[in-house]
């Protein structure tokens, strides 16, 4: 199915990244892919986890036991797709000596290593590309968080073309927050989708009043964005994790040992940001950050402080939000 970038909202959530070889595949999977459905939701973000072994590495490949098979990737799309939901497919690369994806990148006196490393990135995402042209996608992520491919102009336009050449669906591009203006090569896909981490309080407010005042700027900012490029914008990624103070880095993931959970400031997080943003005309919608595939009893579920909403006061908050959005 082809969507226009102008006759769709995303009110979405991103499904079971990091989840392994044999997760998709699960009945474990598509119990929790129904509860996540049951939240009002009309999209869903299907990560798929590639690699590369350091952030100066030229391949990137599949590892046995930490990417989801093509098999599992198509049974996880279908069930979406049973269950009434678009789907963005999301092929990722992260680097297996930890640095962030962003950090990919090669010395000037070696910038001819971009084309080795732009050929191998090209083949990857038209793979994946061929799948959800085959399967239905509605839309593809061509990238998420990589500001040194992203610095490369004239690749990502020609990847971008490659992957027009084999998808026919929406093309998003991911970039992180403070990088919204930074690549103009982004005229070329059909929705900037943003990792919209932004810090909404201080040590001395956390309070919702608060949040709503900085998401409300930050939003007006963000029709900037869509005027400068001429395209629709939509958080690619959104979330904090359920842990007091959060708000002020909400894309900290790292567990700290003296933390203290709170799942009041996550879902005022969730209030501010989609009261803020969800009626713009530009703006298309959400992916927040993120569900697992396999999910606890739900008694069990306060015992968890990552960013999954799952069984915590967020939500109630996004699910009456999606439930009452009409777009």
């Amino acid at each position: 199915m082809v969507i226009s970038n102008n006759d769709f909202f995303c009110k979405g959530y991103t499904w079971g990244f990091y989840s392994g070889s044999g997760a998709y595949s699960t009945p474990q999977a598509e119990r929790s892919m129904e509860r996540l459905a049951s939240d009002g939701l009309n999209w869903i973000c299907i990560p798929v986890n590639c690699f590369q072994e350091a952030y100066h590495s030229l391949n990137i490949f599949a590892k046995f036991g930490r990417t989801q098979s093509d098999d599992e990737v198509r049974f996880a799309i279908r069930k979406a797709k049973k269950l009434g939901l678009k789907v963005c497919l999301k092929p990722m690369v992260d680097c297996l000596d930890g640095v962030w994806r962003a950090r990919i990148n090669f010395p000037p006196e070696k910038q001819k290593m971009w084309e080795t490393w732009f050929r191998n990135y090209t083949l990857f995402m038209c793979h994946y590309a061929a799948i959800a042209e085959q399967e239905g996608c509605e839309m593809l992520c061509t990238g998420c968080e990589m500001a040194g491919m992203d610095s490369q102009a004239a690749r990502c336009v020609t990847m971008i073309e490659e992957v027009r050449k084999v998808y026919h669906g929406l093309i998003m591009h991911n970039v992180n927050h403070g990088d919204e203006m930074r690549f103009p090569w982004l005229t070329a896909v059909d929705v900037i989708g943003i990792s919209a981490y932004y810090p909404c309080t201080t040590p001395a407010d956390r309070s919702l009043t608060a949040m709503k005042a900085v998401w409300d700027a930050q939003v007006e900012k963000l029709e900037k964005v869509h005027e400068h490029y001429g395209k629709p914008v939509m958080f690619a990624e959104i979330g904090m994790r359920s842990i007091s103070g959060c708000s002020q880095y909400p894309w900290e993931f790292r567990y700290d040992p003296g933390e203290k959970p709170d799942e009041q400031e996550q879902a005022d997080f969730y209030e501010a940001a989609i009261s803020s943003s969800f009626d713009k005309p530009w703006f298309r919608g959400y992916f927040w950050w993120d569900w697992k595939a396999v999910i606890p009893e739900e008694e069990k579920a306060h015992e968890n402080h990552d960013f999954t909403c799952y069984g915590k006061k967020a939500e109630q908050v996004m699910k009456e939000w999606y439930k009452k959005i009409d777009r």
